[in-house]
């Protein structure tokens, strides 16, 4: 099972910054008998069809994320919360190859584990959508338009949840004010903010 697979190699081409990074994270994530397959545009290893780990870059590092990691142990406190928004996934992060020859045995250990959280079927208790809070910006015109408030109601919980993370994500009341502006013939219209 141990095998690279030809779909993904342009994704470790040797003119890819954190090339060395790369290649040495594969080697690792394929010597704990996972599939490798292309999801996203990147590398993504799998166990029984479930994703387990997934490598990708960044301008400053390159990573590998658990989609489980919130359930790992974490026993190294190595695994990081990418935002304050992301419930499941965890990452560890490498800027150079020595980190990851380093962390090696200990990679594999996460790997591992997260592979038991997935044969035993554990699942992430993900927060409800009223259990976000709704930026004061959108409560206000929830309070001023009953419609829009019906319309957001009656939004599947996934798009209510897009658009109140999509709210609260400025740092100015002004920006968030613009951006509900901006979304509510959206929501009347009864479309998600990413609907086409």
């Amino acid at each position: 099972m141990n095998r690279m697979n030809p779909k993904v190699e342009f994704y470790f081409s040797e003119d890819k910054k954190w090339h060395e990074e790369l290649e040495k994270l594969r080697t690792i994530i394929l010597d704990c008998q996972l599939t490798e397959e292309l999801k996203w545009g990147v590398p993504c290893y799998t166990f029984q069809k479930n994703n387990i780990v997934l490598i990708h870059v960044f301008k400053e590092y390159c990573a590998i994320l658990f989609f489980k990691g919130a359930l790992l142990k974490d026993a190294n406190g190595i695994l990081i919360q990418q935002t304050e928004n992301t419930q499941a996934a965890r990452q560890i992060r490498f800027t150079h190859v020595r980190e990851i020859v380093e962390l090696e045995p200990i990679l594999k250990a996460y790997i591992y584990e997260a592979i038991e959280v997935e044969k035993a079927g554990l699942k992430v208790n993900f927060k409800k959508t009223p259990e976000f809070s709704i930026p004061k910006e959108f409560q206000n015109k929830l309070a001023e338009i009953p419609a829009l408030k019906t319309a957001f109601g009656a939004l599947t919980s996934g798009r209510q949840r897009a658009y109140i993370l999509y709210f609260s994500a400025p740092k100015q009341s002004k920006t968030r004010e613009s951006r509900v502006e901006n979304c509510i013939q959206r929501i009347l219209n009864g479309k998600g903010l990413n609907d086409q």
